[in-house]
């Protein structure tokens, strides 16, 4: 029995019918507690932290019935339990959540998992019932990416991994991630990997040849085997087979039968002897041997996103794909992060010695050779979570879940076992956020209107306290308020895109801008630009998106400061 009540704006749902049956023989003990558990009288309700992902595959079984094709039964089956597996999965979850997913999470996740299939700004738009122009906008000031370019990064990153990991061919790794055409692959792996697709295979097999030597030597049984490649540079991942149409990967790239016998014959000694010293390291003490004391634990259990990870009390060796201003608050290095923290002006003083481990969130092959005892991330990238995982324990924040400097600290201060120093960081932070914003008061009138506006080719936005650009300095430091028209603008989702025609309503006393291709005398000789009194009276601050675009504790604090020695200067 299914009771709906549809709203002033109408209602839409989909209706999937299903019976529930088990295969006699039954067990009498498994029939009896059925028959008292009354299992199908029970009323079950869920509000799902991801509603997009249940409707893309109810919406999914709804196409394929209306098909009406053989085995289209198997597949709305098949769909059918995936739908079951997602409600229950974040069921699983949604307690250890404590906030609703950021839009550009969504939007990353759809990505993530619909890779293959056509993505376009128009079906995210529709799925997510926000227009183009703003899901494009805020995905942007999120990451750093449209959503399209994304989408290719990720689909260039899963054909990276199926060329090192199976023998498929450039064709099959094309339909696989969503290209048609094996040779628009090619060109577009080249312009971001650096390489064609077969040099990508061909040098990452070589380094595994050089971690392991023994491999290098050929084999007096086994003849060996060229490949030969086009002089084309554009086209160098096509390989020659006479005869051949397909595109293929390394066949051959397995080891030589006498090497594998070789090594096999070689562990099976190593590991007699490990046998041999086992026995003696663990050999019984004698009765007057006084025992030895009961070792403290070394670790402890953390919740997380991704269920309860075991992770160590005092970790010497973290890679930070994410949250590596806390650390570095914290007075932590971590021995690895991801390039842009490398390049946020920032950090230079604090990673003098880590080492990048890629873009992003980083690579797997980077991070396992740097052998981390802790690796923390947030949930953008969950295919390489799942892989780090492996590597060493995995702590995956959600992205922008933590909302507030002293939130974020605090958070990562007790999973360090970092208390004091937090809350020494934090005291330090407060006084000197403090003073900065008792300076500026005594200069800038408290009533003063400020804009924080970034300006990206010709499109202009408006953004507030949670997107960077200087928002948390001015409207949570200093306590200023935006003008009224950008604050119900950006009432939700939070920040607000105009075009400069509006320019004049949108701007404050004071404007804090991004500008990555304008200077202060074109702002000025610039018609709509010129008329703003903000400009005449010289109250623009103009930076550049690599300082204005971070907003970590360290980031907060210096933008802090660095706006108010100039609003104190003016």
């Amino acid at each position: 029995m299914l009771d709906m009540t549809a709203g002033s704006d109408g209602l839409e749902y989909y209706s999937v019918y299903y019976k529930m049956s088990l295969q006699p023989p039954m067990p009498s003990e498994l029939d009896g507690l059925l028959k008292q558990a009354h299992t199908l009288g029970h009323t079950y309700s869920i509000a799902p932290d991801k509603p997009v992902e249940l409707y893309r595959i109810l919406s999914d079984m709804y196409k394929e019935w209306v098909k009406q094709q053989p085995l289209v039964k198997l597949r709305v089956r098949t769909l059918l339990n995936q739908f079951a597996h997602e409600i229950l999965h974040q069921m699983q979850v949604q307690g250890a959540a404590s906030t609703k997913r950021d839009l550009a999470a969504q939007i990353a996740d759809i990505i993530h998992k619909h890779y293959p299939k056509s993505i376009t700004l128009e079906s995210l738009s529709e799925s997510l019932n926000y227009s183009v122009a703003h899901i494009s906008s805020y995905f942007k000031i999120r990451t750093g990416y449209s959503p399209i370019d994304y989408l290719i990064k990720v689909r260039i990153d899963r054909a990276a991994a199926l060329l090192l990991e199976t023998d498929a061919t450039l064709k099959e790794i094309a339909l696989s991630v969503g290209y048609q055409d094996p040779y628009y692959l090619g060109r577009l792996f080249k312009k971001h990997k650096g390489v064609s697709p077969m040099r990508y295979k061909a040098m990452h097999i070589a380094k595994k040849l050089e971690d392991r030597p023994a491999l290098w030597k050929e084999s007096s049984i086994v003849l060996s085997e060229s490949f030969h490649y086009s002089n084309n540079i554009d086209n160098d991942y096509h390989y020659k087979v006479d005869g051949e149409e397909d595109l293929f990967m390394f066949k051959h790239s397995k080891p030589k039968l006498a090497s594998v016998l070789l090594l096999s014959f070689m562990l099976v000694l190593s590991a007699c002897g490990t046998n041999g010293a086992a026995e003696v390291a663990t050999s019984q003490p004698s009765p007057s041997a006084t025992p030895a004391p009961a070792e403290q634990p070394q670790t402890k259990i953390v919740k997380t996103v991704n269920g309860d990870v075991e992770v160590p009390l005092h970790p010497q060796r973290i890679v930070a794909g994410e949250y590596l201003g806390s650390l570095i608050a914290l007075g932590v290095t971590p021995i690895g992060t991801s390039e842009h923290h490398i390049k946020n002006p920032y950090f230079q003083e604090y990673l003098k010695d880590v080492e990048g481990i890629g873009d992003g969130n980083g690579n797997v092959e980077k991070i396992l050779s740097l052998e981390p005892d802790l690796i923390i991330m947030d949930d953008f990238y969950p295919e390489l979570n799942e892989q780090m995982s492996k590597i060493a324990p995995t702590v995956v924040v959600p992205y922008a879940s933590l909302k507030t400097v002293h939130e974020e600290v605090a958070y990562f201060s007790e999973l360090l076992g970092r208390d004091e120093e937090g809350k020494t960081w934090l005291a330090d932070y407060d006084k000197r956020m403090a003073k900065a914003k008792e300076d500026v008061l005594k200069v800038i009138p408290a009533d003063s209107t400020f804009s924080v506006i970034e300006l990206s080719g010709k499109d202009l936005m408006a953004v507030g306290t949670d997107y960077g650009k200087g928002g948390q300095p001015i409207y949570n430091g200093f306590g200023f308020l935006p003008p009224a028209e950008i604050a119900e603008e950006m009432a939700d989702p939070g920040w607000a895109a105009f075009s400069a025609e509006a320019l004049p309503e949108f701007a404050g006393d004071y404007v804090i801008l991004t500008a990555d291709s304008m200077t202060l005398d074109e702002l000025k000789a610039e018609p709509v630009w010129s008329t703003l009194p903000a400009v005449k009276n010289n109250h623009v601050f103009l930076w550049t998106s690599d300082r204005s675009g971070y907003w970590d504790p360290i980031a907060i604090l210096s933008q802090t400061e660095e706006l108010a020695a100039w609003l104190t200067g003016l």
